[in-house]
């Protein structure tokens, strides 16, 4: 069975980091588009970045491009979140996703929460002011 596990989520304080983990098990990832999502009380959940399976292209939302950066270690089956300069806004559930839909798809669909087959179960961030 494939599964998604998050790790690295905490309380900081605003203007700090964190990492963000994501391990993928139960089958081979590295030919997956991933992402990262995220989910605030009240709020839908929201596209945050991407990464391609050979991570030759990455993107990000507009309110957190410059601050966070994506990246993934294939042998590892792992996908990582580095977040820094962290505001009290960017304070949700952070929720990792793999996309088996092909790397041409996958280039327009994005930022699309049902581009996803898999989800992990999510990692809480919250940043103080």
């Amino acid at each position: 069975q494939a599964q998604l596990v998050e790790s690295g989520g905490g309380l900081v304080q605003a203007g700090g980091s964190l990492r963000l983990s994501c391990v993928a098990s139960g089958r081979t990832f590295s030919n997956y588009g991933m992402g990262w999502f995220r989910q605030a009380p009240g709020k839908e959940r929201e596209f945050v970045a991407a990464i391609t399976w050979s991570s030759s292209r990455t993107y990000y939302s507009t309110s957190v491009k410059g601050r966070f950066t994506i990246s993934r270690d294939n042998a590892k089956n792992t996908v990582y979140l580095q977040m820094n300069s962290l505001k009290p806004e960017d304070t949700a559930i952070y929720y990792c996703a793999a996309s088996n839909r092909g790397s041409n798809i996958f280039l327009s669909t994005y930022p699309d929460r049902g581009a996803y087959d898999y989800w992990g179960q999510g990692t809480q961030v919250t940043v103080s002011s």
